[in-house]
Formats: C-alpha cells, sequence, structure tokens
C-alpha cells in the first residue's frame, strides 16, 4: 500500500550525492523530515508543495524515519538531455528510472565485458546487512597497511535486497568521497550507482574489468527485510553473490552476521541467517573468517560457547574453510574509522561483535 500526503517544504537540510533531506509540513499540521531524490524528482525548494509518502513512516518501520516525495506539484522537473542508456530499473513502477549499463552496446565498457568470463581470483567479501560495508573496508584497509602493501581499490556492489536507489547511503557516499571505495555498483533492480548492472555476474565482471578492483564487497542496500522465519529474509541474496564468485573464478568469502546484543535467540552468536545460507544454499567452495583474539568474545561467555558450537556446525561442511583471524584491535580501529557504525539500532559500543566479524572478512582478504 502507499499512504499518501500532501506537504509544504519548509526547510532544506543535509545533501550527500542527489539526495536531499528536507523539513515538512503536512496538511494535518504535523511536521516530519522527508527525502528527495533529485534526479527523481527535480530540484526541490522552501516553499515548494510536495507528495509525499508515508506507509512506512506511519508503520515505524526502518526507512530513517522519512518520508519520500514522489512529486514536486509547484514545477514539474525538465527533460533530462538525450543520453545513452536502455537499461529500465524499478521496471513498471511509477518511478522507473533508466540508465545506461556498463556493458550494454552504447557503453564505452562494451567491448571490454562483451566477452569477459572470469574476475581473475579476485575476492568477493558478501555481507548479510549493509551495516557491515564500512567495518568490511576499514579491515581491508588496515590489513594492507599492516603489510606494507598499497591500499586496495575496493569496488563496492550494492544488491536490490534492501534499498533499491543507491544514494540513499551515507556510508556508501562517505565512503567513496573519501576515497576508501572506488564507488558504488548497483544490480539488479537497484539503481544510482556510478556503474549500472544487469546482475550480479555484470556487476562483478564490471568490477574487475572497468575498475580494476583488487576486491569487492557486497552487501543489499540500507533496509534488510526478514519476516522471523527460516526461509523469509533478504539475505538469502547473499548465497546467489557467493555462488557468482566461485562461477566466474573468484574468491568468495562470506562475512559473518554475529551479534552478542540482539535479544532474538535466532540472531545471538552467529545469525540464523548466516547459518542458513552457508548449511542449506551455498554449495560452492567459500572462505569463512572467524575473529579470534577478540575481547568481545572472551569477556562474554555465553557468546564464545555458542559461537564455538556453531563454527564446529560450520566445518562439518566440506565446502566451507575456516580462516581464523586474529584482531586484537579491531575496536578500536573502528571506534577510530571515522564512519557512523550503527545495525539494527545498535552502536559499535553496544554491540561490537557484529562490526568485528565484518572487520574481521575484510582483513582476511
Amino acid at each position: 500500500m502507499i499512504i499518501w500526503r500532501r506537504a509544504t517544504v519548509k526547510n532544506i537540510g543535509r545533501q550527500w550525492g542527489p539526495a536531499r533531506e528536507l523539513s515538512v509540513c503536512l496538511e494535518s499540521g504535523e511536521t516530519g523530515k522527508a527525502l528527495a531524490y533529485l534526479p527523481l524528482v527535480g530540484d526541490i525548494l522552501a516553499g515548494d508543495e510536495v507528495y509525499v509518502s508515508a506507509a512506512a513512516v506511519k508503520r515505524g518501520l526502518g526507512t530513517g524515519g522519512y518520508l519520500f516525495v514522489i512529486a514536486n506539484l509547484t514545477r514539474m522537473p525538465a527533460d533530462p538531455p538525450p543520453q545513452p542508456g536502455h537499461l529500465v530499473k524499478a521496471r513498471y513502477t511509477p518511478l522507473q528510472y533508466m540508465v545506461q549499463g556498463v556493458d550494454e552496446q552504447e557503453s564505452e565498457f562494451h567491448g571490454i565485458l562483451e566477452d569477459s568470463d572470469s574476475i581473475e581470483s579476485m575476492p568477493v567479501i558478501a555481507a548479510d546487512l549493509h551495516s557491515a560495508l564500512p567495518a568490511v573496508v576499514q579491515g581491508a584497509r588496515d590489513k594492507a597497511a599492516a603489510h606494507n602493501m598499497p591500499q586496495p581499490k575496493i569496488a563496492y556492489i550494492m544488491t536490490d535486497g534492501g534499498a533499491l536507489p543507491a544514494w540513499f547511503s551515507q556510508l556508501a557516499w562517505s565512503l567513496k568521497e573519501n576515497g576508501a571505495i572506488i564507488g558504488t555498483v548497483s544490480c539488479g533492480q537497484a539503481f544510482g550507482g556510478d556503474l549500472e548492472a544487469v546482475n550480479i555476474y555484470s556487476a562483478l565482471l564490471a568490477a574487475k574489468h572497468v575498475w580494476h578492483a583488487d576486491l569487492a564487497v557486497v552487501t543489499q542496500g540500507p533496509g534488510n527485510l526478514g519476516t522471523g522465519t527460516r526461509w523469509g529474509f533478504s539475505g538469502t541474496q547473499i548465497a546467489s553473490v557467493l555462488e557468482a564468485a566461485y562461477t566466474l573464478g573468484g574468491r568468495p568469502i562470506a562475512a559473518l552476521r554475529m551479534s552478542q546484543a540482539d535479544l532474538r535467540e535466532r540472531h545471538f552468536g552467529i545469525s540464523h541467517h548466516t547459518m542458513t545460507v552457508l548449511t542449506r544454499l551455498v554449495h560452492t567452495p567459500c572462505m569463512v573468517p572467524f575473529p579470534t583474539d577478540c575481547a568481545s568474545l572472551a569477556a562474554n561467555s555465553r557468546l564464545e560457547a555458542k559461537v564455538r558450537r556453531q563454527k564446529e556446525q560450520l566445518l562439518g561442511y566440506p565446502h566451507l574453510s575456516r580462516a581464523d583471524i586474529a584482531v586484537p584491535d579491531a575496536f578500536n580501529r573502528l571506534a577510530q574509522c571515522g564512519y557512523t557504525l550503527r545495525t539494527m539500532g545498535r552502536t559499535l559500543q553496544e554491540d561490537p561483535i557484529s562490526f568485528i566479524a565484518a572487520y574481521a572478512a575484510g582483513y582476511c582478504f
């Protein structure tokens, strides 16, 4: 369902990339914050009348508390200049968005990718949650620094399991602005990345052969979906990422989703999402990094005992390879990384093992 509301823009707030934050007043007199994607709805100014979608806010869902601007009633956006590209993302919705695919015929990279069939042993780290992204990147960069290696060229690939517009991610924008990643490849129905790909295969090939990436990190966009059932979660996509990496001759690495603060037993320790993906859905060889020499594990006997049992279970599967990654300084490095670390509403201080597990995956590359 969509809950439509009419609102007046009162103030312009922060902007990252083409995503602009707004303060709005609804016809009812209620105030709220809204987000406008300028490539979809055009420029938005104080005083403009807009239509917003309010359903997620009304239901209290994890969209950052935003109303989303559907249309500007004050002025219609000008037509964009003629440009190549015929890939349609968010297909058959009112705001379907046409882009140029990195490998389509009009692309300057078509010749490079036309017959590409291998990512040539490039490591591919797949994580369940978008919030793992900065920790994985920090781990990879710290690994390079510790071994006096050049900083890795890291490509971020965003799948369509969460947010579809890559513009929503402040993390991805900040990481690119700071030079920590090359940029974002949006694949599937996701759009708005620096490169646009049809699927995970073409996204991985583009990361390797267009950007010459040393490492690809793959997550869904912000907005994990789950129903509290065995199979009802968007993180099942990670299996297809790991399988694709192997098929294309890469090195699949599965970042563990872990928690020491989640009150739900199915997510305490190694999440059932990770356990299900690795034991039921992935059938090709895959590296699984486990953080060791870690105060968060040592100080919590219940956590340590459960993770030990889960590790033994995972290693009973012949396609999974164990990598014990000693990360004694991970917490301090993450605390100093300069990015907002928050997962499922919890900070680094509240749930350190969540980010330390992601850091260990990056350190494994």
